[in-house]
C-alpha cells in the first residue's frame, strides 16, 4: 500500500491519546527557567550519551526471523521475505542498523517509534520507512472502539504539501514506551524536564563563568560621579573579561574599588551539582554511570556485573517491546503460529574467556552441547560430522538408574578370565542394557544402547 493511499476521508468522533497535542503541558519552561524539548535535551552530553548507547545497542543486536521445526526446536526462516527486511535492508535507503537506530532514538526521546509498513497486493511486507513521532497522533474511535492514526506531512516530503494521512493500524509499526493508557508512551524527556533543565542551567552557568574571565561578577565603585558609566564598564570587560584575561592584574585609578557580589562556584557547589545531574539523567534511562564516563563508584570487580545488569534490566525490556510489536504488526495470524522474531543478546552476556571455557567444559562433559555447538558460539568453523563435531558425549562413570547394580552382578557370575561371549543376554532392559566385558583384572561396563542383533558373537 502506497504512502499517499492511506488517506481516509470519513469523519469520526474520536478520543485523542497523543502526547504531541493533549499532553503538551508536559513541555515548555522548567523550574530552572530553561525550556526543554527533545531536540534541546540532546545537546546535553549525558542525554546524548544515554540515547546513543541504547540506540546503538538495540541496532547492533542480531535480529532474526525463526521458524518452529516439526520435531521441536527452531531454524532461521531465511526464505521468508521479512527476514531480509529486518536483518539487512528495511527499505532501499537504509540498512537495518540505521533503521533500528533511528526508531530507537525516537522511542527514547518521544516515547514512541513509528514506521510506515508498505505491503504488496498479497499483503506481504515489502518495505518499512520511519515516521516522525512528533507528527503522529494516536487515538481511539469512540463509536467502533477501533484504534486510529493520523500523520501530518510537511513540504519536504514527497507529497510536497501539508496533508493529514490516516493509515490503518495494520500499516503502522508502532513501538510504544512507558505510558498510562497502553496506547502511547510518554516522552522520558518531558517527564524529567526539570532534571534536564537544571543540568542545562548549570552548564550555562559554567560556560558564562569562564567566558567572563573565571572571576565572579561585582561592582566598580567610584568616589565621584562618572559621566559615561557604559564606557567604563565596556573598557573593564574588554580588558579583564573572557577566559584569556582571567589572570590579568587590574589597576584602578581615581579611588575606584572593585567589590565582588556573586557567590563563588565552590560555595554554590557547582561541580557537585553538575555531577549529580549526570547521575540523575543516567537514572532516567537506567544506564550504569560508568557507561557515560562516571567511574567514581566503579571498579574492575563490579563493572562486569554492572554490564550484565545493563543487559538484563535495561536492554531486555526494550528488546521485548520490539519483538512483540514486530510480531503483532508484521506477521499475519497464520504466520504467528509458525514464525517468531527474536533478538540475540547472548553475545552481550558472554563472560571473560576463562569463564566461557569453564562453562563450555561443563556443558560438553554432561552431553548437552557438542563441539560444533560451542564453536558456533565462538564464531569458529564447524568440525565435520565424520570427525565427531556433532557428537554429544557424557562421562563414562555415569549409568542409568536401572543399571546401577550391573557391575556387582558381573562380579558374581565368576567369569575368571572369561569373555563377553559367555553371556547369554546383556544386563539391563530396553535401550539401557549393558554389555559386560572382561579384560584382565578390570571389568568394564559400557552403557551402550544395544539391540538383539548387536549381541556379541563367538
Amino acid at each position: 500500500m502506497g504512502f499517499l493511499n492511506w488517506l481516509r476521508l470519513k469523519t469520526r468522533q474520536t478520543e485523542n491519546h497523543t502526547i504531541c497535542s493533549s499532553y503538551s503541558f508536559l513541555f515548555g519552561p522548567t523550574s530552572s527557567g530553561r525550556p526543554v524539548t527533545e531536540r534541546s535535551a540532546m545537546q546535553m552530553t549525558a542525554v546524548y550519551s544515554c540515547v546513543r548507547i541504547l540506540a546503538e545497542a538495540i541496532a547492533g543486536l542480531p535480529l532474526h526471523v525463526y521458524r518452529y521445526k516439526d520435531g521441536g526446536g527452531k531454524e532461521k526462516a531465511i526464505d521468508h521475505g521479512l527476514y531480509r527486511l529486518l536483518h539487512d535492508e528495511p527499505n532501499p535507503e537504509m540498512t537495518s542498523f540505521v533503521f533500528r537506530e533511528t526508531l530507537m532514538t525516537h522511542l527514547l526521546l518521544w516515547g514512541n517509534a513509528f514506521a510506515q509498513v508498505v505491503r504488496n497486493g498479497l499483503g506481504e511486507v515489502i518495505g518499512l520507512y520511519p515516521l516522525q513521532p512528533n507528527r503522529m497522533s494516536v487515538g481511539r474511535d469512540l463509536d467502533s472502539k477501533a484504534l486510529y492514526y493520523e500523520y501530518q506531512t510537511s513540504w519536504d516530503e514527497p507529497a510536497g504539501e501539508y496533508q493529514t494521512i490516516r493509515p490503518t493500524p495494520n500499516d503502522v509499526l508502532h513501538v510504544p514506551g512507558l505510558g498510562f493508557d497502553g496506547l502511547v508512551g510518554y516522552s522520558p524527556i518531558a517527564m524529567a524536564k526539570n532534571a534536564i533543565g537544571l543540568a542545562q542551567a548549570t552548564e550555562d552557568y559554567g560556560a558564562s563563568f569562564f567566558a567572563n574571565g573565571a572571576a565572579p561578577g561585582g561592582v566598580l565603585e567610584h568616589p565621584g560621579t562618572i559621566k559615561d558609566p557604559s564606557r567604563v564598564r565596556e573598557s573593564w570587560q574588554a580588558t579583564f573579561g573572557g577566559a584569556r584575561n582571567g589572570n590579568k592584574v587590574a589597576v584602578l585609578e581615581e579611588g575606584m574599588k572593585y567589590t565582588p557580589i556573586s557567590v563563588s562556584p565552590e560555595q554554590a557547589q557547582f561541580l557537585e551539582t553538575r555531577k549529580f545531574q549526570l547521575n540523575e539523567i543516567a537514572r532516567i534511562f537506567r544506564i550504569p554511570p560508568h557507561m557515560i564516563g562516571d567511574l567514581e563508584k566503579s571498579s574492575f570487580s563490579n563493572i562486569e556485573q554492572q554490564s550484565l545488569e545493563f543487559v538484563k534490566y535495561t536492554l531486555d525490556p526494550w528488546v521485548i517491546r520490539w519483538e512483540q510489536a514486530i510480531t503483532k504488526t508484521l506477521l499475519n495470524p497464520r504466520e504467528k503460529q509458525q514464525l517468531f522474531v527474536k533478538y540475540n543478546v547472548e553475545g552481550l552476556l558472554r563472560g571473560d574467556y576463562q569463564s566461557r571455557m569453564e562453562g563450555y567444559a561443563v556443558a560438553r562433559q554432561n552431553g548437552w552441547m557438542s563441539a560444533n555447538d560451542i564453536r558456533e558460539l565462538e564464531n569458529l568453523d564447524r568440525i565435520e560430522a565424520a570427525d565427531g563435531g556433532d557428537l554429544y558425549l557424557v562421562n563414562g562413570n555415569m549409568l542409568p538408574l536401572d543399571m546401577a547394580g550391573a557391575y556387582a552382578a558381573a562380579r558374581g557370575i565368576g567369569l575368571e578370565g572369561g569373555s563377553v561371549d559367555e553371556l547369554e543376554e546383556p544386563f539391563g532392559e530396553g535401550e539401557n542394557r549393558a554389555v559386560i566385558n572382561r579384560r584382565g583384572d578390570e571389568t568394564l561396563i559400557d552403557a551402550l544402547a544395544v539391540t538383539k542383533q548387536d549381541k556379541p558373537r563367538g
